[in-house]
């Protein structure tokens, strides 16, 4: 079963993608266009992969075109370059809105009151193995890839992190002996965040990673590969981890660019 399963994924690696969607990487998606051929060939066998194995279904009165595949999937792959994965083994589909969309949402407060409300998204991730998507904002995000925001990346992130079983910052890495630094320098630079937000200092991290350690995991994840000097140079120990862990180092791919 897994070694046919292998052979299939290293059959679909060598089939070449269209040119159509070539096109669409080189329009759409700005981190295509920093990578070396190597990792462009990399990316493109992982891409063949993942539209095998994932399903894509439009919401909201959303048409699925490859233009939305092809995008969706090599943001999901650009995670998975350079290191053993197992394609997001928990994740099946991935659900896409035209726009943000409204959720119903039920809190309940001390002394038995219930508050139901309606939360407006731009992507989700649930454990279930569902990945959901505000088209628009993709969009957005791809149109700037240096800004620190890609709401796509972000999900994909928290996929990542509920391989453990958990989703709680802390995804499955390469080996053991990593934990322990991990856990050190990810819960010093997430005090760090909530007190920079408590005194109004400003931040090159969004807010919302203070949410807890999943969202600050999926928001490094976010700034890791559209801001990387900016997080190597202001969060030297958290991009190390986010480097080993990645197995990339996005600061050098674009130092590279900027002298070729």
């Amino acid at each position: 079963m897994f070694g046919f399963k292998r052979r299939r994924r290293e059959r679909l690696r060598r089939q070449p993608l269209p040119d159509m969607w070539l096109k669409i990487l080189q329009r759409n998606v700005g981190h295509y266009r920093a990578l070396s051929e190597a990792e462009r060939a990399e990316l493109c066998g992982h891409i063949q992969v993942f539209m095998h194995e994932k399903c894509f279904e439009g919401c909201g009165g959303l048409t699925l075109t490859d233009e939305i595949r092809v995008t969706i999937a090599a943001l999901g792959c650009l995670l998975l370059l350079g290191r053993e994965s197992d394609y997001y083994r928990k994740l099946r589909s991935i659900l896409v809105y035209p726009h943000r969309y409204l959720v119903e949402t039920t809190q309940r407060l001390p002394g038995g009151l219930v508050v139901e409300s309606d939360d407006i998204r731009l992507g989700e991730s649930w454990q279930q193995g569902i990945v959901v998507l505000s088209w628009e904002d993709v969009q957005r995000d791809t149109a700037n890839i240096t800004d620190g925001r890609n709401v796509a990346l972000h999900e994909f992130a928290h996929q990542l992190d509920s391989e453990t079983g958990a989703t709680e910052g802390a995804p499955l890495l390469p080996e053991g002996s990593m934990y322990a630094e991990w856990g050190r320098v990810f819960q010093a630079e997430y005090t760090r965040l909530i007190d920079d937000l408590e005194h109004r200092r400003p931040t090159l991290l969004s807010p919302y990673g203070a949410k807890s350690p999943a969202e600050f995991f999926a928001v490094v994840t976010e700034t890791f590969f559209e801001q990387p000097r900016e997080l190597r140079d202001r969060h030297a120990h958290l991009y190390d981890q986010m480097r080993l862990y990645y197995q990339q180092d996005p600061a050098a791919r674009l130092e590279r660019l900027t002298f070729d």
